[in-house]
C-alpha cells in the first residue's frame, strides 16, 4: 500500500471537489436506503390499514410524499455524485499525469530512455487511469459503506436493538472479509492485467508503426500473430476478472437472501414483542436496501492488485534520479560562447569500454571548429555531454569559465542550438513544427526561413498550414533535414551545435545549406561534427578524433603540411 501514498498526497488540491463527491454519494446511498424501506413499511401499512377499521384514519399523504422525495433525492443525488466526482477524478488524473510528464522529462536521454515509446504511452494512458480506483473504487466506497452501516444499524437498533446489531454485524463482518478475500484472489491477476495491457501495446504499436518495413522483409504474418497473442492473454487476464466479478455477486447475493431469511425469523414475532405489525416488512425491505453500500466493496479490492502494478510502474519513473540534474537556482547569465572541455572522459552504463578518453579542447567566444572522425569515435557523444544530457564521468565542460552543472537548464537551453542527426518531425501543421524553435515567430518569419533553406515547395497550397504526418511521413527525408536546420536559423543562439547536419542532401544542397549556416554563424561558437570533409576550409579549428581522443588538431592549411592522417582523408577525395 505505501506505492499508493505519493497519490494519496495530491488528492490534498482537489479534497473539497472529492469530499463532496463522497458527501453525495452518501446522501444517494441513504436516500435509495430509505426509499425502500419506507416503501415496504408503507405498503404493509395500507394492507393492514385496508383490513381493518384504521383505513379512515391512516395518512396517506406523508409517506407518499415521503418516497417521492426519497425518489427525487436518490436520482438528483446519483447525478450529482456522478458529476462532482468523475469531474474531481480527471481533474486528478489531468495532474497526474503533469507530474508524471515532468518527471519523466528530465530523465531523457538516460538510463529510462531504454524503454520503449509504447510501453512509457502505456504508463501515462493506461496506468494513470487506473489510479482513479484508488478514490471511485477504495477510498471513497469504504468510507460511504462505514458510515452506511453505522446509519442503518442505528436506525433499526432504535426499533429493535437485536436485530440492529445483529444485521450491523453481519454487514461488518462483510465488509471486513470481503475486501481481503478478493484482494488475495485478485491480486495476482490484477498484476498480470496490467502487464498484459502493456505488453499489448508495445506489440500492436510495433506492428503498425512498422508495417511498411515488416511488408518489405515479409516479417508482417508473425508481428501480426505476436499481437494476437499478447491480445489472447489480455482477453484471458480480464476473463479471469469477470468470473472473480460474478463469484463476488454470487456471494453477495446469497448473503443478502440467507441474511434476509435471520432477520424476518428474528422479526417474526413482532418488533419489541409488539406482535406482528407493517413493521416487520420495514425492517425486511431495510435488510434488502442496507446490502447495495456492499455491491462496490468487493469489486474494489479486486482490482487493488491492478491499482498496486500500475502504482508501481509509474513510481519506478517518478522515484528515479536523473542522470543529470539541474539546480533551479543555479547560475543564469547571458552566454557569450567560450567553452573549455578539460580532460572529459565518458563511458556508456553496461559497457566496459570509454567512448571518450581524456579529451581536451578549447574553443573561443565566435570560434568555429570542426570536428572529423569515422563513425563511432565520440563525436555524437561529446555534443550529447555540451548539451548536458549526459555528465563526464571524469573531467568537466565550462561554459564561459562556469562548469556546466552549475547553470541553469533554461538559460543552458536558450543559449545552444542543436542541429541533430535525427529531426523529430512531430505530427502537426508546419507551423506548429517551426514554433518549437521560436514560440514568438511571425509567419513572415517562418517563410522567410522556409526559402533561405530551399523548401520554397511547403509554401504552396497550404504553405505553414501543411500536415506534416507522424514522424514527417508527408515529407522526404531531405525535407526534414532542413526543417531541422531552419529550427536551428529561428532559435538563434550564441552557441552553435551541428551533428552532420548536411547528412541525406545532394552536394549541391549541401554546399547551399553550408554556406547558409556558416553566414548565419558568422559572429557565433560553432562546432561542427561531420566524417565528411566538406566546408573544412572555413573553420578556425579541425580536430581530428580516433578511439574518443583527438589525434590531429590544427587548421587546414597546417594539417595538411603535416602530411598526416587528416592529409590522407583529403587526397583521397
Amino acid at each position: 500500500m505505501r506505492d499508493l501514498i505519493p497519490y494519496l498526497k495530491l488528492y490534498r488540491k482537489h479534497w473539497f471537489g472529492l469530499t463532496l463527491g463522497m458527501l453525495l454519494g452518501l446522501a444517494t446511498l441513504l436516500a435509495a436506503m430509505s426509499l425502500l424501506t419506507l416503501s415496504g413499511w408503507f405498503i404493509a401499512a395500507s394492507a393492514v390499514a385496508g383490513l381493518t377499521i384504521a383505513r379512515e384514519t391512516f395518512n396517506y399523504m406523508l409517506p407518499g410524499a415521503g418516497v417521492r422525495g426519497f425518489s427525487m433525492a436518490r436520482t438528483a443525488g446519483r447525478w450529482g455524485e456522478r458529476v462532482v466526482s468523475h469531474n474531481a477524478t480527471f481533474k486528478l488524473l489531468a495532474d497526474l499525469r503533469l507530474f508524471f510528464f515532468r518527471k519523466l522529462i528530465p530523465l531523457i536521454p538516460g538510463r529510462q530512455a531504454n524503454l520503449r515509446d509504447a510501453d512509457l504511452l502505456n504508463r501515462l494512458i493506461a496506468d494513470v487511469d487506473a489510479m482513479d480506483h484508488v478514490y471511485l473504487r477504495l477510498v471513497s466506497p469504504l468510507i460511504i459503506g462505514i458510515i452506511g452501516i453505522l446509519a442503518i444499524t442505528g436506525f433499526l437498533a432504535w426499533f429493535d436493538l437485536t436485530i440492529g446489531l445483529t444485521l450491523g454485524g453481519i454487514l461488518l463482518m462483510l465488509m471486513l472479509s470481503q475486501p481481503v478475500i478478493f484482494y488475495r484472489l485478485g491480486k495476482r491477476n490484477g498484476e498480470q492485467l496490467t502487464l498484459a495491457k502493456a505488453n499489448y501495446r508495445v506489440k500492436l504499436l510495433d506492428w503498425i508503426q512498422g508495417h511498411a518495413e515488416l511488408l518489405l522483409f515479409n516479417a508482417e504474418d508473425r508481428y501480426y500473430r505476436a499481437a494476437l497473442n499478447e491480445q489472447e492473454a489480455l482477453l484471458n487476464a480480464q476473463r479471469k476478472m469477470a468470473n472473480l466479478t460474478g463469484l463476488a455477486n454470487a456471494i453477495l447475493m446469497a448473503a443478502t437472501g440467507w441474511t434476509l431469511v435471520l432477520i424476518t425469523w428474528l422479526a417474526a414475532d413482532g418488533i419489541n414483542g409488539q406482535g406482528p405489525d407493517p413493521f416487520i416488512a420495514m425492517v425486511a425491505f431495510a435488510t434488502m436496501a442496507s446490502f447495495e453500500l456492499m455491491m462496490p466493496v468487493a469489486g474494489a479490492f479486486q482490482y487493488l492488485g491492478q491499482t498496486l502494478t500500475s502504482a508501481r510502474r509509474l513510481n519506478e519513473i517518478i522515484e528515479a534520479t536523473p542522470d543529470t540534474p539541474f539546480d533551479p537556482n543555479g547560475y543564469a547569465a547571458t552566454v557569450q560562447g567560450a567553452v573549455d572541455i578539460q580532460d572529459i572522459s565518458y563511458t556508456y552504463c553496461g559497457s566496459d569500454k570509454p567512448v571518450l578518453k581524456h579529451l581536451s579542447l578549447s574553443i573561443q567566444q565566435g570560434e568555429k571548429v570542426a570536428l572529423l572522425g569515422r563513425t563511432g569515435c565520440g563525436k555524437s557523444t561529446l555534443l550529447q555531454l555540451l548539451t548536458r544530457n549526459w555528465d563526464p564521468q571524469q573531467g568537466q565542460i565550462l561554459l564561459d569559465n562556469q562548469p556546466l552543472p552549475r547553470w541553469q537548464e533554461a538559460t543552458l537551453r536558450s543559449a545552444i542550438t542543436v542541429v541533430s542527426q535525427r529531426v523529430d518531425v512531430f505530427n502537426g501543421s508546419l507551423r506548429e513544427n517551426l514554433l518549437l524553435a521560436k514560440p514568438a515567430g511571425t509567419d513572415e518569419e517562418f517563410k522567410a526561413v522556409l526559402i533561405q533553406v530551399g523548401l520554397d515547395s511547403l509554401l504552396e497550397g497550404q504553405a505553414l498550414d501543411t500536415w506534416l504526418g507522424e514522424g514527417g511521413r508527408q515529407i522526404s527525408g531531405g525535407e526534414r533535414r532542413r526543417i531541422g536546420i531552419a529550427r536551428a536559423l529561428l532559435h538563434n543562439a550564441p552557441i552553435l551545435l551541428m551533428d552532420e547536419p548536411t547528412e541525406g542532401l545532394d552536394r549541391r544542397t549541401e554546399q547551399q545549406i553550408m554556406s547558409l549556416l556558416l553566414t548565419h554563424a558568422k559572429h557565433k561558437t560553432v562546432l561542427f561534427i561531420t566524417h565528411r570533409l566538406v566546408g573544412l576550409e572555413q573553420m578556425d579549428q579541425i580536430c581530428l578524433m580516433d578511439e574518443g581522443e583527438i589525434i590531429e588538431q590544427g587548421k587546414h592549411a597546417d594539417l595538411l603540411a603535416q602530411n598526416g592522417r587528416y592529409s590522407e582523408l583529403w587526397q583521397r577525395i
